[in-house]
């Protein structure tokens, strides 16, 4: 995933600290239990798609695809 902790020019920076308890907080109280689960899996056990695949009985697309829309979703609540 792209650095979703913004460093704008003319933009105030924000302690790193707080950059994270944002996003702690939009991962569990704006994905779905769905998309926080293959988040979580990917990103922080360090599980393959086809891994997370097997696990939920459907295809490596389908976890792609719901991983992107986590992604973009937490993007797309931090810009504010």
């Amino acid at each position: 995933m792209k650095n979703t902790l913004f460093e704008f020019p003319g933009f105030r920076q924000i302690p790193r600290e707080q950059q994270i308890r944002r996003v702690k907080a939009v991962i569990r109280e704006e994905l779905t239990e769905l998309q926080r689960y293959t988040l979580i899996a990917y990103y922080f056990e360090n599980k393959t798609m086809l891994q997370i695949a097997e696990e939920r009985s459907v295809n490596k697309s389908t976890v792609s695809r719901t991983l992107r829309r986590a992604e973009n979703k937490i993007r797309n609540i931090l810009k504010y």
